[in-house]
C-alpha cells in the first residue's frame, strides 16, 4: 500500500498521518506540502513527519506527475484554509483548493491511483439554519473558501469510475488539539480566550449554528475514505462528515467552554446583527456508510484537552489573535520578511 497525503503539514495532517500509520503499519506513506506552517509545532514531542517514509516540499500548483508512480490512494488536504485567508487570496484559493485538486486527480487517475479523498467542507451550506442540511440540499456558499470546495466537488464527479473511487468528505468545522494547533477556529479560539483573558466575548448575537468535529475524528474519516469500496456509497461520493450530536449554536459552545475553564465569563452581544453563516447539518449518511469510523470524541472532552494543552504550553499573550497561531498571520509574516511573493510562492 502506497498512500500520498497532500497538504500534510497543517492542522489536520499530523493526526491523519498518525492514523494512517496505525491502520497501515507497513504502508509507504508520503507527504507533500508547501511547508508554510511546517515549523509551527505545538505540544509536539517529535516531528509528526517521522511517521512518513518520505516528506516532499512542493507546490500543488506545480505538482510533478512522477510522484504518483505506484501510489494507491491520495488524501487531498491542501487548502487556503479559512474565510479570512480566502478573502485576501481569492484567486490563490481557487488555484489551490479547486484547480490544482482537480488537475492532480486527473493525473492520479491516469497513473492508476485507485482512491482519491478530498477534504471538502460543510461551510458550503452557508446561510442555512432552518433545518439540518443533507447532501442533496441546495448549497449557499458565502465565501471564496466555500465556493472553491463546491467547484472542486463538481469537477471531480465525472472523473470517478470503477477503477477510480472519489470520496468528498464535507467536514464539519474542525476543532481540538493538533501538533500544529490553529486558534483561528471557533471552539479553539474560545478556549484560548477563556484561558488568557478569563472572558469570551461573542461578537455576534450567539445564535448561528455550527457543526463541529474533532480533528482526530477527521483523520479517522480520511482513513475510511481511503479504504472505501465503490459498493459502499458509489464510485463518486459526497458525504457530510461529522455527527448530528455536534450541531451547536455559538453561544452554547462558549457556555460549554465556560464550564471547563475556571473563572471564565461569557458575554453575548445581543444587539449585534445576525451572522449569516449559520447552518445545521445532517450526518445520517456518514453514520450509515461508516459505522466503524464514527466520531469518538465528545465536546466536553475536546474542550478539556484544549484547556490542558494550551495551559501547559503557557500561551498567555492577550493578542494571540495576532500571533503565529493564526494561519493568516503566518502568511503575512512570511510575505513581510520576503520569504513569500504575492503569489504565495517561495522566493528562492
Amino acid at each position: 500500500m502506497k498512500i500520498l497525503v497532500i497538504g500534510n503539514m497543517g492542522y489536520v495532517g499530523p493526526g491523519t498521518v498518525s492514523q494512517l500509520r496505525s491502520t497501515y503499519p507497513d504502508a509507504e506513506l508520503i507527504g507533500y506540502d508547501m511547508g508554510y506552517f511546517a515549523n509551527h509545532l505545538t505540544d509536539a514531542e517529535f516531528l509528526p513527519e517521522v511517521k512518513l517514509n518520505q516528506q516532499i516540499i512542493g507546490d500543488v500548483r506545480q505538482f510533478p506527475a512522477g510522484i504518483l508512480e505506484g501510489v494507491d490512494a491520495i488524501a487531498y488536504l491542501a487548502a487556503i484554509s479559512n474565510d479570512p485567508m480566502s478573502a485576501i487570496y481569492e484567486e490563490i484559493t481557487m488555484d489551490v483548493n479547486y484547480r490544482s485538486c482537480v488537475q492532480i486527480a486527473k493525473m492520479a487517475k491516469a497513473a492508476g491511483v485507485k482512491s482519491f479523498v478530498f477534504a471538502s467542507s460543510c461551510s458550503i451550506y452557508g446561510a442555512a439554519s432552518e433545518y439540518p442540511k443533507t447532501e442533496t440540499d441546495t448549497v449557499n456558499p458565502l465565501t471564496a473558501y466555500a465556493r472553491s470546495k463546491i467547484a472542486a466537488e463538481k469537477e471531480l464527479a465525472p472523473l470517478a469510475d470503477k477503477n477510480f473511487t472519489i470520496t468528498c468528505l464535507r467536514f464539519a468545522t474542525a476543532c481540538g488539539m493538533s501538533k500544529r494547533l490553529r486558534l483561528d477556529l471557533v471552539l479553539n479560539d474560545f478556549v484560548a480566550g477563556a484561558i488568557i483573558s478569563k472572558e469570551i466575548n461573542i461578537l455576534s448575537d450567539g445564535t448561528p449554528w455550527r457543526p463541529l468535529i474533532n480533528v482526530l475524528d477527521m483523520a479517522l474519516a480520511i482513513d475510511w475514505g481511503i479504504q472505501r469500496e465503490a459498493s459502499n456509497g458509489g464510485e463518486f461520493l459526497i458525504v457530510n462528515t461529522g455527527t448530528s450530536a455536534w450541531n451547536y449554536q455559538v453561544k452554547d459552545l462558549a457556555k460549554a467552554v465556560g464550564q471547563v475553564v475556571p473563572g471564565c465569563r461569557v458575554t453575548v452581544k445581543t444587539d449585534a446583527p445576525a451572522d449569516k453563516r449559520s447552518y445545521q447539518v445532517n450526518f445520517d449518511l456518514y453514520k450509515k456508510l461508516a459505522p466503524d469510523h464514527q466520531p469518538k470524541h465528545d465536546l466536553m472532552a475536546t474542550i478539556q484537552e484544549l484547556y490542558s494543552s494550551i495551559t501547559a504550553m503557557q500561551i498567555n499573550d492577550p493578542n494571540f489573535r495576532d500571533s503565529k497561531f493564526m494561519r493568516l498571520k503566518i502568511l503575512a509574516s512570511l510575505r513581510e520578511n520576503g520569504y513569500l511573493n504575492e503569489n504565495l510562492s517561495w522566493t528562492w
